[in-house]
């Protein structure tokens, strides 16, 4: 899968599932910081990864992901 789709695919549900404003939506933007996701929310990506993506995520996949260009790069990793 291209990185294009994968970063599509992420914000759109990061904009339905999460409620998060499209304009903090970007390569550099901090997970629990600027888009305000919680250990909850964490959870609920999990679930949408792996419902959108195929791939499953466990609570070690996230020790270093901190952006969301992080995010994609590990989606990325997981889907090759």
């Amino acid at each position: 899968m291209e990185k294009e789709v994968i970063i599509e695919k992420v914000n759109n549900f990061l904009i339905d599932e999460f409620e998060v404003e499209a304009a903090d939506i970007y390569a550099d933007a901090n997970l629990k910081n600027t888009l305000e996701l919680d250990s909850l929310d964490f959870v609920d990506l999990v679930v949408a990864v792996e419902s959108n993506f195929g791939v499953k995520l466990i609570g070690e996949d996230f020790v270093n992901i901190h952006t969301l260009q992080e995010f994609y790069d590990l989606i990325e990793r997981k889907l090759a």
